[in-house]
């Protein structure tokens, strides 16, 4: 038997490391895996340089006439939600699904999600334990004045956007909606953080509620299992998206359609993806197929 073995041993590891060295041996031919691509813009509104995290489609070309919608991803650094967003995007243009449209993705890189994402709060505990909050009308003014217009102008996008925010940047994406609901036509707001300012935006009136909104604006309000909220005032997190969702659903527009998401399999920490997922299916409903 230890004479077999050593035959064995002695006929079989030569194939072993030749097959070691080939694959070793193709490091030399690797390149890298490009995801997208990043710009920089000096912001006037936030007298700062930011980063821009840009996903292109598949096909896109700056010399043909096709155009793109745009979705515009908070928290959008390499290292916060850009790649698995721009995956579930990528997934879902595969031709075989074909469920959402072939769209280009701008994550905004964060300097200071506190600052950019919340307005001015009355809770003096807040003031003091995030002294830089307060200053979303500078971002949502950057949004809206330069980054809009600068992806407009080098890229080849449709009028379509869609804004996507979880957390702090559901807040952020709630107060647009409500405040200045034309900047974007989709909505995905993921467990948004309603309880800044004790839920003041619950109690806002907004331009999105009344009969004469003609914009066709899609919200769509997801929320997992999450249960109190971080400020000193007690909230629950799915309560609070719940009374947002029907505070949109109440609204006199027939232009306005709201879809809330209850995922209770998922906390604060793990929503957003599946969340998205969803959002995508509801938000682009596949295309009627012939039988």
């Amino acid at each position: 038997m230890n004479s077999t073995a050593t035959l064995f041993f002695l006929l079989f590891f030569p194939i072993l490391a030749v097959a070691q060295t080939d694959q070793s041996g193709q490091t030399g031919s690797s390149k890298p895996f490009v995801l997208g691509r990043i710009e920089e813009i000096n912001s006037l509104q936030l007298a700062e340089k930011r980063t821009l995290n840009i996903y292109l489609p598949e096909g896109y070309s700056p010399t043909d006439t096709l155009r793109y919608p745009v979705i515009y991803l908070l928290d959008g650094s390499a290292d916060e939600d850009f790649i698995h967003i721009v995956g579930l995007v990528q997934f879902n243009n595969f031709s075989w699904i074909n469920r959402v449209p072939k769209s280009i993705v701008v994550g905004i890189a964060n300097v200071d999600r506190r600052r950019d994402f919340t307005y001015p709060t009355t809770i003096e505990a807040d003031k003091k334990r995030f002294p830089t909050t307060g200053h979303s009308d500078r971002f949502i003014a950057f949004i809206g004045n330069e980054l809009q217009p600068f992806i407009d102008q080098k890229y080849k996008t449709t009028t379509t956007k869609t804004i996507i925010g979880q957390s702090l940047g559901g807040l952020l994406a709630t107060e647009i909606l409500l405040n200045q609901p034309r900047l974007f036509d989709k909505y995905i707001i993921v467990s948004p953080s309603i309880w800044w300012d004790n839920g003041s935006l619950l109690n806002q009136p907004s331009a999105l509620l009344r009969s004469d909104y003609t914009r066709e604006t899609t919200v769509y309000i997801g929320v997992g299992k999450e249960g109190l909220t971080p400020g000193d005032i007690p909230r629950v997190m799915e309560v609070d998206a719940n009374m947002l969702a029907e505070k949109i659903k109440n609204t006199k527009s027939k232009s306005v359609t709201v879809y809330f998401d209850y995922l209770p399999q998922e906390d604060h920490a793990t929503v957003t993806h599946q969340a998205v997922f969803n959002a995508l299916r509801l938000l682009c409903p596949a295309p009627a197929t012939s039988k």
